[in-house]
């Protein structure tokens, strides 16, 4: 049946390729883009990130080369609050943010979502590759998608299940190649192009340089101890480390250290030997449940603490604080960082997630 569907276009091949095979199908396709940040003269001329200005430009030929709808949506002050800031104040607080889910979060499925919906649309489409399925009563759910090196439900966790309702994921089924062949067939002039690369609003990689622009105290210099409290060292900032760091300390020991942890009220840096980074427990805070059934009771599942990470097996359960919930490893993991997203899974299906803490 033939729809009324948006696409959200960041100017990459993947969102590309899905708004010509959606015109290719037959739908009535528009194209929207999230202006998100204004780069200025931060932007280096290499740069590849899914903001950058010529990302704007390569979306705005794609749909004039499918003879679509565009539209701009200048969401810099949304982005700035829900993302940026979150993500510097984060790192000032001994944590390392994942500012990708949080744009699709408070971005993508929230703010573009329901401007798409205003324009009469029935689904709002994006360029992800996960699937979405139904259950026999209709009720959306949410799979892995078909490429295992592509999959990025990881970064969809927090997606509602009102919110599934009106999305489509066109690229789901494919591997990547088979996304780039598509792009060739379609003409499109981008279907080389190639990854986004680091946070869009970093587009350097230098975190130093950007949270001294923006007078963060994650780039205060403070004191790195062992794990009985010895001064080992000082660090030029909390904003400049994560959990399992090993290079980039500037101290000298018999054995490797690594970070295993960050008090933030301190302003320490804890390092020990690579053994220490190992638990077997974490809390999730404003868990997201995607089952209709709500988690009332232990659950065996498999989690995910980091993208490049595969799902482990583990307990999840009810925990008395509101949106919480607590986990169990079967077996101890490695770097368990607060901030990441731990996301749930049953099998390929994704059961929901939330933030370790």
């Amino acid at each position: 049946m033939k729809k009324k569907v948006a696409i959200a276009m960041s100017g990459g091949v993947d969102s590309a390729t899905a708004a010509a095979w959606l015109v290719d199908q037959g739908h009535e396709v528009i194209g929207l883009t999230m202006q998100l940040w204004d780069h200025g003269e931060q932007l280096a001329p290499s740069s590849r990130t899914c903001c950058a200005t010529e990302d704007l430009y390569d979306a705005r030929q794609v749909a004039q080369r499918l003879d679509i709808p565009f539209y701009v949506i200048n969401l810099e002050e949304q982005f700035r609050k829900a993302v940026v800031d979150d993500f510097i104040s984060s790192y000032a607080a001994g944590q390392t943010p994942n500012p990708c889910v949080r744009c699709n979060q408070k971005l993508k499925f929230e703010t573009l979502l329901d401007k798409a919906l205003g324009l009469g649309v029935d689904y709002l489409a994006t360029g992800h590759y996960a699937i979405k399925k139904e259950d026999d009563n209709g009720h959306p759910l949410l799979y892995k998608g078909a490429d295992p090196f592509k999959d990025q439900s990881y970064f969809l966790f927090a997606t509602t299940l009102a919110q599934l309702c009106n999305l489509q994921f066109p690229l789901g089924g494919m591997t990547k190649d088979e996304t780039r062949n598509l792009a060739n067939r379609f003409n499109l002039h981008l279907a080389e192009k190639r990854e986004s690369q680091d946070v869009c609003f970093v587009p350097d990689g230098d975190y130093r340089s950007f949270f001294q622009r923006e007078g963060s105290t994650a780039v205060t210099p403070g004191l790195i101890v062992d794990l009985e409290g010895n001064v080992l060292g000082e660090h030029k900032g909390v904003g400049n480390h994560t959990i399992g760091q090993r290079k980039g300390l500037g101290i000298s020991a018999p054995d490797p250290l690594y970070v295993v942890k960050i008090i933030a009220e301190k302003n320490q840096l804890v390092v020990g030997p690579q053994s220490a980074l190992y638990g077997d427990k974490l809390t999730i805070k404003d868990l997201n449940w995607l089952s209709r059934k709500g988690l009332d009771e232990p659950r065996e599942i498999q989690a995910k603490i980091r993208y490049a990470s595969q799902p482990v097996p583990a307990t999840i359960s009810p925990s008395s604080e509101v949106s919480c919930a607590d986990l169990k490893f079967d077996q101890p993991q490695k770097s368990i960082t607060p901030g990441q997203a731990c996301v749930l899974y049953e099998g390929d299906r994704v059961l929901g997630g939330g933030w370790i803490c």
